[in-house]
């Protein structure tokens, strides 16, 4: 999905380039029937255009403390000047942000990196996760990941291992984005990592456990003209199941598309349609910093299953204007259905500050 060069957030809401100019670059288009192939896929693909690769997380410290974790990193093609010999051309541009969610501090403590591949200013391999933009890092190790954190306000040190097989999204990993077959990304999932390392608030180091999700996707493809925005849930539920549910908003505030994954605890796959899923706002918050609101509690519906969305706390909004140009508001959440505690996940809102655009 996204941006001006392309904007920030889990799912690659993606709708058809507009006609290209004759010194566009040709962009690979995502087509249906692509197998996926691994190591080689978890690695970047700098042919597309976009790519990112995000993982977020409820952690716990050893005093019983919850704290929400999302780390991003964003790989782009601008396709400009790339006939250029040289070595400064932007040919590569590499984004990350990263975040912690305290509620015993109120807001979301966040921080940011932008850098043109090269230099030994930032990398994205394309044999396996290896991406790094300056001090920050994401690499797969083994079949786990390593990250590596180093924020104006925190740092961290992390460990995630799979315990659950690769979940591919949509159609073997081709994912639908829109009513156009071209409206797609490659879209694969690692839900229920277990966590384990450190991390260092305010010059105070926590030994931290928990439960987080991976998701890397990439396209070639822009956001629709008729997107405003979307809506998208990732979930680890405790029955051992999994849920990816989104929405695409249009300007008027309708559902543009939508679609999901549900992976039952047995691991039975259900590919969910448009008309299964439906977001319902059922409180506000607005931020004090832009007036922006947000509905950070929300009624979820995807297939049989309903479920109440209700934020770790109301103060997690990202200003990513430095980097992707935007903000957001990207959250920690509990899933709940009835008074039963259903699963633990993250939710993102975007295009509530401002509709989004190219």
């Amino acid at each position: 999905m996204r941006r001006r060069t392309f904007l920030a957030g889990p799912l690659l809401l993606l709708a058809p380039a507009p006609v290209a100019a004759a010194d566009d670059p040709p962009y690979p288009q995502v087509r249906a029937g692509r197998p996926l192939v691994f190591p080689r896929d978890h690695g970047s693909h700098p042919a597309y255009r976009t790519e990112w690769w995000y993982i977020t997380g409820w952690l716990r410290s050893k005093e019983g403390d919850d704290l929400g974790m999302q780390i991003t990193f964003f790989r782009n093609r601008p396709g400009i000047g790339e006939e250029n010999p040289s070595r400064f051309a932007p040919r590569q541009l590499l984004f990350a942000h990263a975040a912690l969610s305290d509620a015993s501090i109120g807001r979301l403590l966040h921080d940011q990196r932008a850098a043109r591949a090269g230099f030994g200013l930032a990398i994205a391999s394309e044999t396996d996760t290896d991406v790094r933009v300056q001090d920050w890092s994401l690499k797969r190790n083994g079949d786990g990941y390593e990250a590596r954190i180093t924020a104006r306000e925190f740092e961290y040190a992390l460990r995630f291992r799979p315990a659950q097989p690769l979940l591919l999204q949509g159609e073997g990993g081709f994912s639908r984005k829109g009513p156009d077959s071209r409206q797609a990304s490659y879209y694969y999932s690692r839900p229920h990592l277990e966590v384990s390392g450190s991390a260092t608030i305010k010059g105070r180091k926590i030994e931290l456990t928990g439960t987080a999700w991976l998701d890397h996707e990439w396209s070639s493809a822009a956001l629709a003209a008729e997107a405003a925005g979307w809506d998208w849930v990732g979930l680890n539920l405790a029955d051992g199941g999994t849920l990816m549910a989104f929405r695409m908003r249009d300007k008027k505030g309708g559902v543009y598309w939508a679609g999901g994954t549900h992976r039952n605890g047995a691991g039975r796959i259900r590919i969910l349609r448009p008309d299964e899923i439906a977001f319902t706002p059922l409180r506000r918050w607005r931020s004090p910093r832009t007036q922006t609101e947000y509905p950070v509690a929300m009624r979820v519906r995807a297939g049989t299953i309903e479920l109440v969305l209700e934020p770790g706390m109301d103060d997690q909004e990202l200003d990513a204007r430095a980097s992707t140009g935007t903000i957001y508001w990207e959250g920690a959440v509990r899933a709940r259905d009835g008074r039963r505690l259903a699963g633990q996940g993250y939710l993102e809102l975007t295009g509530y500050w401002k509709p989004l655009r190219l």
